[in-house]
């Protein structure tokens, strides 16, 4: 589709500008300069025109880091620390792929409406299911039109091997897939569903060092230097993985991952909660990115990522939701205002604290960077692929008048992302959604589901003693 959105604000420096934003064969062609305009004619008019006055124009964010199938656990999970929490959400976790469908629609289109065009989606598998389980996630991101970058979640340990023993001997269940198996299930993934070109991208992502091997994520590294893929992982989310770390390697996750080689320009870490000064280097030094995760680091009690020292140390720091059940949305604007903002009471030095600016070139770029393409997307750049998201400036959440990029990322923004593009294609118009039926996904997630209000989770009663004698508590 070639377009031209005529008379949009966009950011520029410090201020901002009015201009047309041309979009031809998915990329931006060209951008007018509104400081020309006593001089020059405006740009030629291709295609579709869009009427941008009274409108924001910005790079669509990433949402860096989600469990899109998480979506069926919201509101009920028990207020428990991460590794009680997955114990219970492993109980009564969906074995569907009907559901998983359904999830990653919902993801896709709660992302979109708050602004992001891309989603990495950290995608528990179906035992015994797993290509179906990746290939109905690819479906649903397909039909919704958002840019998908699919990261199977694989572990070859079992659960219970996540809690550090402290004093006591503990013995694990093996873990019932091998890690030659998870291996070359991901890597036929990689063969069937890999497709940068049309918008799906996998990645490797063994979930942890809590639940991996060193094997696995070895294998992991060899498969993504073979096919050049980008890496993902859950990094010291919890104090428990901290003491875990020191359990299994003496010494710390981060150490660890850098001497095996994880760490890379192309590797995501989420969360980062639990880093010292020394891992804190290593992350600049290996050009890792950070995936902040405010909302579920609260909700689950891990902690305050210390956001601001990573950014003081150079690293490239980005947003995402985390799964509907540990946070419990997908609302992105949300996480980049928490995410923000948190950070003002961990420095008194108000000149490191998040400006609104910053934030959006965080959940933009920043997720880009993460994914290996700042080169092709995250800002409003000729030449980068046209992933565009225009926001109503006349919105009542938006007004009165002042700062635009302030009051998206400041205030509580509802409704207010009016089109959206990916690839230069329209995929919101008005408001909407245009490539699935909404109303029809939320009949479904209501039929599908029903009220509830507590339940017991089994796994939690057994290890639950272990863990709050290991944590002192």
């Amino acid at each position: 589709m070639n377009f031209t959105i005529e008379n949009v604000l966009i950011a520029a420096h410090d201020a901002y500008a009015t201009v047309d934003v041309q979009v031809i064969d998915g990329k931006i062609a060209a951008i007018s300069d509104d400081t020309l305009r006593a001089y020059a004619a405006d740009l030629d008019v291709f295609g579709t025109t869009f009427d941008g006055r009274n409108k924001l124009l910005l790079p669509g964010f990433v949402n860096a880091h989600t469990h899109s199938s998480e979506m069926w656990q919201r509101g009920i999970m028990s207020a428990f620390p991460l590794e009680l929490w997955l114990a219970e959400l492993y109980d009564f976790a969906p074995i569907d792929t009907e559901k998983v469908y359904l999830s990653a629609l919902g993801t896709a289109v709660e992302t979109l409406l708050s602004g992001g065009t891309s989603v990495v989606d950290h995608l528990v598998l179906i035992p015994g299911q797993e290509f179906e389980t990746i290939a109905t996630a690819v479906r649903a991101y397909k039909e919704v039109g958002i840019r998908a970058f699919i990261a199977p979640l694989i572990q070859d340990e079992s659960l219970t091997a996540g809690i550090p023993s402290g004093e006591s001997t503990q013995t694990h269940e093996p873990y019932f897939r091998s890690t030659a198996a998870t291996l070359e299930i991901i890597e036929e993934a990689v063969r069937q569903f890999h497709r940068p070109d049309e918008g799906v991208n996998i990645l490797v992502a063994p979930t942890g060092i809590q639940l991996c091997t060193d094997a696995l994520f070895e294998g992991c590294i060899e498969l993504s230097d073979r096919y050049n893929l980008c890496r993902h992982s859950h990094l010291l989310e919890t104090r428990a993985q901290e003491k875990l770390a020191q359990e299994k390697y003496g010494c710390t996750a981060v150490e660890h991952l850098k001497r095996i080689g994880y760490l890379s320009d192309r590797t995501t870490l989420a969360h980062c909660v639990h880093l010292n000064d020394a891992d804190i280097a290593i992350v600049a030094e290996t050009q890792s990115t950070v995936v902040h995760n405010p909302l579920s680091n609260l909700r689950l009690g891990s902690g305050i990522a210390p956001i601001l020292k990573y950014r003081q140390a150079g690293i490239n720091v980005t947003f995402g939701c985390d799964g509907a059940s540990s946070n419990d949305s997908q609302d992105l604007l949300e996480a980049i205002k928490i995410g923000s903002i948190l950070h003002n009471v961990t420095d008194s030095d108000y000149q490191h604290w998040i400006t609104p600016r910053q934030a959006v070139e965080m959940a933009s770029l920043g997720g880009a960077k993460g994914l290996n393409l700042a080169d092709k997307l995250g800002s409003l750049t000729v030449g980068k692929q046209a992933d565009l998201v225009l926001y109503d400036l006349t919105n009542l959440s938006l007004l009165p008048r002042t700062d635009p990029i302030g009051l998206l990322v400041l205030g509580r923004p509802t409704n207010v992302v009016d089109s959206a593009w990916v690839n230069g294609k329209q995929i919101i118009a008005d408001g909407k959604v245009t490539t699935i039926n909404v109303d029809d996904l939320r009949q479904e997630l209501f039929n599908r589901s029903q009220w509830e209000i507590t339940r017991k989770s089994q796994t939690v009663a057994q290890i639950e003693a272990h863990y709050r004698t290991v944590m002192g508590l």
